[in-house]
């Protein structure tokens, strides 16, 4: 069988990030920025939790085209003492006065959005229409409350000072406002931030530093430092952000921020060969994943001791197929694949861990500068289904089904492993596989990220090239299977993050995508 594959290959580059090891805690995160500021939060005696908020807030400011205040999340907290895991949900709601009727559809089907109908505008995809009500302030604030030491002012110090400092333009932020600029520049507030000369802004050719400044957005972190999190929601920055969204066409109103409350839930779990999987619930990757390590455990013998071969990457891909047909069905349909999303996970001193998710959905969200407060805005309305009647239809005050899929793994009771991936869809097949890598194959974390994947969410299993070809070859007897290079962009895979705690040494060890230019294993006390 003929396998179809990417001719001449995009790129050919060796890349290599070593997993960082120590006895210290360790902050994985997509920004080195910002994962050196939840390491700095470690220092001065946070817990994992006050070190990923502190950084969450950070990546806000360096990496908005990923997430920021004005997305949703989820967070898995594993205490090292008790082995207690808690969840912390603050996801979307679409707005109480949301009308299905002002998504009509088109007709057409769009190419990246897995099969679903277009609708008239793109209005679920851009624009104020397709803001749901946002979480990310709500979550991370409730999260410090109940389980960390700093305070929310505290949290926030460094990234605010990180806004009142600008957007530090380097090649890679140049790509992602390029990347975006059109679907940008119909925005006030957007053009003023990241098109201020009418085009992507470029890096000097010196060592010279260009920062975008971003004085809306410093204002509103200082406001939320001094006010606290509930001003975003019921305080004058709550009303400064509806009459921006207001003027914007917004069906989201002053009502539906006073009664939004993220929420603390039980994970739910799997016993997977002596492995406790915790897992994010309900409408979220967390349901898909479990399912997929379901199938596996019927597939993959509980002895197998050696590297990935053929038969385990045959169960993956049919694993993962089954378990996204039953999602389907059952729950909704994925976001597109072309979504920007980021996480990051940390191990303290102690072992205490977290595995945070935070997004704004598509690269830049709904492409929104509020133009008040400079909150770049989700794109939520997007992962509804636009089509009546279904299991995740669009509705007022409903959440959407969610592909964020933040572990936690104990072993023996005890935090073992926190780990997710940005990537929309992609997000579960990743971690579906290296939490695999991990339990049945005794692969050390590097190894585990080292390991080329598959991705099986789609119809056509997409194989990363490096894959052995007798392992592609086995998978295209059964499956319509293409090679692709594991490139940047175009992105066929998720850039997962992860970190592991051996309780016998109390040695810690983080990991992050090795592909990712900007993406760091920070260790506490190390700048």
């Amino acid at each position: 069988m003929s396998i179809p594959t990417l001719e001449p290959p995009i790129e050919h580059w060796v890349v290599a990030k070593p997993a960082r090891v120590s006895e210290r805690g360790i902050v994985v995160a997509q920004h080195w920025r910002a994962a050196e500021i939840g390491a700095r939060m470690l220092t001065e005696g946070g817990n994992a939790i006050d070190a990923a908020v502190a950084t969450a807030l950070a990546l806000g400011v360096v990496e908005p085209w990923m997430s920021g205040i004005g997305g949703s999340g989820l967070l898995i907290y594993g205490e090292a003492a008790t082995g207690k895991v808690e969840v912390v949900d603050f996801t979307l709601v679409a707005a109480a006065a949301t009308d299905p009727k002002s998504y009509p559809l088109t007709g057409g089907t769009s190419s990246e959005m897995f099969g679903w109908p277009l609708v008239e505008g793109d209005r679920n995809i851009t624009g104020y229409g397709s803001i749901a009500v946002p979480g990310s302030v709500a979550g991370m604030a409730l999260a410090l409350e109940r389980f960390g030491r700093k305070s929310f002012a505290e949290a926030i110090e460094p990234a605010a000072r990180l806004a009142e400092g600008g957007l530090p333009v380097d090649w890679y932020t140049s790509h992602n406002i390029a990347l975006a600029a059109a679907e940008l520049r119909p925005f006030e507030g957007s053009r003023a931030v990241y098109l201020p000369d009418g085009l992507p802004p470029v890096p000097p050719p010196s060592s010279a530093v260009r920062r975008l400044p971003l004085p809306s957005l410093s204002r509103t972190y200082r406001r939320l430092q001094q006010a606290g999190p509930r001003d975003f929601y019921e305080g004058a920055l709550a009303r400064a952000i509806i009459a921006d969204l207001n003027a914007g066409g917004s069906a989201i109103s002053a009502l539906d921020l006073a009664q939004y409350r993220a929420e603390i839930v039980a994970p739910q779990r799997l016993d997977y060969r002596g492995i406790t999987l915790n897992a994010a619930p309900l409408l979220t990757g967390g349901t898909t994943f479990l399912a997929a390590m379901r199938r596996l455990a019927e597939r993959i013998p509980g002895a197998a001791r050696e590297y990935p071969d053929a038969a385990a990457f045959l169960a993956y891909a049919e694993a993962l197929r089954a378990a996204f047909a039953e999602r389907f069905a059952t729950l909704g349909h994925a976001m597109p694949s072309l979504s920007n999303t980021t996480h990051l996970s940390v191990v303290d001193r102690e072992g205490n861990m977290v595995a945070l998710t935070n997004t704004l959905l598509s690269r830049f969200g709904s492409k929104v500068v509020l133009p008040e407060t400079g909150i770049p805005m989700n794109n939520g309305m997007m992962w509804f289904d636009p089509r009546p009647g279904l299991a995740n239809s669009i509705a007022p005050g409903k959440k959407p089904l969610a592909n964020m899929c933040p572990v936690l793994l104990q072993r023996e009771g005890k935090p073992w492993v926190a780990l997710g991936a940005c990537g929309g869809r992609r997000i579960i097949p990743a971690v579906t596989q290296l939490v695999s890598f991990l339990t049945d194959f005794d692969l050390s974390l590097d190894e585990a990220f080292e390991t080329p994947r598959l991705d099986a969410a789609g119809e056509t299993v997409l194989c990363d090239r490096r894959m052995a070809p007798q392992i592609v070859a086995a998978l295209a007897e059964r499956l319509p299977v293409e090679q692709v290079e594991a490139t940047l962009y175009p992105s066929s895979f998720a850039m997962p993050s992860a970190v592991m705690r051996d309780a016998t040494t109390a040695v810690n060890t983080g990991m992050t995508h090795i592909a990712s230019p900007s993406a760091a294993a920070i260790v506490e006390l190390e700048f």
